[in-house]
Parts: structure tokens; C-alpha cells; sequence
């Protein structure tokens, strides 16, 4: 398992034009983007409890969480996530779902995950009969992705959040969400060993700090 450091920043509109600028100049675009960004739209799961919302509030180190998540509406590339976050380090699995296991997923139809043999997938399916996971809410918003090969480092620029309220119809494109009131920008970035100076050049802000924003969190604040 290969953790990958994560540095999350709240930024503003003027942040965000002038990161864009620079990051331009310095890095490669993401290739899956389309004209530099695209859309994204995840499917958040937890328990009766509220597990990960909670331990996100509490600030809990050691935390991880459940998605399915596709890009630009598009329902051909539709993934599984499980994401496991130790302090500022953090670790993504991920596993291809056709539409049709996407939607009833959604719907609650869960038990055809007992026949899979994928890892993932089977370790969905017992933390669902062990925690009662339940898709909670749809959380949707622009990225605009760059990469740098030294390090290994991507740093994404993410606004426009919005949220489908009580909405877990992930792929009705039609299902309708709202925008999170006064939701900031995020600056978003990545590296595995080393982040290299021509990004923490291209990154600084004056008088920003890292942060822990959490637009499933901020999705879930409207219930």
C-alpha cells in the first residue's frame, strides 16, 4: 500500500485566476481533461450513524471512506473507491463498475457483491453488512487537474460544489443539486516522495493555509 501525501487549501475566485495562470505555464493538463477540466459527480456511503461524517468532524486521524464516482456524465468509466486517509497521507483503490452494478448500488440491491471476487468490491460488501453502509447524498463539482512527472505530483484546482441534498439517483442526469452555500475553491495536491520547488513556487499564496475541507461533509451540512 503506497501513501501519497495530500495538502488540501481553501481558495478564493482571485486564488483560483491566479493559480490557473501559473499552473499552466509550469505543468501539463491532466490528458483525461476536456478543454483543461472536467465534471464530477460521487456517491457517498455511510452507515445509520454517520461514521465517516463524524470522524471527519472530530478530526480523526485515521479514517476511510466509500464512493462511486464517474466523470462528465459519461457512464462508460464509472469506479468504486475506497480511500484511506493517516493524517496528510492518503490511499486510493479503485475498481471499474458497469452502470447497471453502479445503479443498484444505489439502490440498495447489494447482494450480487457476495459473488464478486474482486477485492474491493467483496471488502464493500462486508463493510456494508458489518456497518450498514447506505449511499447518503451525491456531491458534484468542476476540476481542473495538472501533472508534473518528478514526484509523481498532480495539483487540481475544484469549484463549483454542489450538492444533491438527499438525491442518491447517481445516474439520472436529471437528478437535480444545488450549490453549497458560500463553498470556497480547493487547492488540491498530491506527491509521492518529494514535491518538486517549481510547484510549491507555483502553488504559494500569501497567508493560505492547509486545511481539511471535506465536500462530502459540506454536502451533508444541508439535511
Amino acid at each position: 500500500m503506497q501513501f501519497r501525501h495530500e495538502v488540501k487549501h481553501e481558495i478564493s475566485q482571485f486564488d483560483l485566476l491566479i493559480l490557473r495562470q501559473r499552473l499552466r505555464v509550469v505543468l501539463k493538463p491532466d490528458s483525461h481533461a476536456m478543454n483543461g477540466q472536467y465534471k464530477v459527480r460521487s456517491l457517498y456511503f455511510d452507515n445509520l450513524a454517520d461514521k465517516v461524517l463524524l470522524e471527519k468532524l472530530n478530526g480523526i486521524n485515521k479514517r476511510e471512506k466509500y464512493r462511486i464516482r464517474l466523470y462528465n456524465n459519461d457512464p462508460s468509466v464509472i469506479y468504486l473507491e475506497r480511500k484511506y486517509k493517516r493524517g496528510s497521507l492518503s490511499y486510493k483503490e479503485i475498481s471499474a463498475l458497469s452502470p447497471e452494478q453502479a445503479q443498484s448500488i444505489a439502490d440498495g440491491d447489494v447482494a450480487w457483491l457476495a459473488d464478486s471476487t474482486d477485492e474491493l468490491i467483496s471488502g464493500f460488501y462486508t463493510c456494508i453488512l458489518r456497518e450498514g453502509l447506505k449511499a447518503k447524498v451525491i456531491v458534484e463539482f468542476t476540476r481542473e487537474p495538472f501533472v508534473f512527472s518528478p514526484g509523481n505530483a498532480r495539483v487540481t484546482l475544484d469549484y463549483q460544489i454542489r450538492t444533491g441534498l438527499r438525491c442518491t439517483d447517481f445516474l439520472n442526469p436529471e437528478c437535480v443539486t444545488v450549490p453549497i452555500k458560500d463553498s470556497p475553491g480547493i487547492l488540491e495536491v498530491k506527491w509521492d516522495n518529494y514535491l518538486p520547488d517549481i510547484i510549491k513556487d507555483a502553488i504559494q499564496l500569501e497567508g493560505r493555509r492547509s486545511m481539511a475541507f471535506s465536500k462530502y461533509a459540506a454536502s451533508r451540512m444541508y439535511e
